[in-house]
């Protein structure tokens, strides 16, 4: 299992802490995903032989948001 933490850029309110953290964990490999709306990051834990990274960031980046590993 890895873990990492996202930098998430255009969330205004917990309708779109929700939506992503919805979305993300539907993921298959993902285990463990938390976002922080005050300081605009995720927490991510998930096995990286089913998803990497990229593809987590993917799905940010299509709901509206901007994603990027810190």
């Amino acid at each position: 299992m890895s873990k990492e933490k996202i930098k998430i850029d255009g969330m205004s309110c917990g309708h779109c802490v929700a939506r992503i953290e919805k979305a993300v964990s539907e993921i298959d490999g993902v285990e463990k995903f938390k976002i922080k709306l005050k300081d605009a990051e995720a927490k991510i834990k998930f096995d990286e032989t089913k998803v990497p990274l990229e593809k987590v960031m993917e799905v940010i980046t299509e709901l509206g948001y901007e994603a990027s590993s810190i």
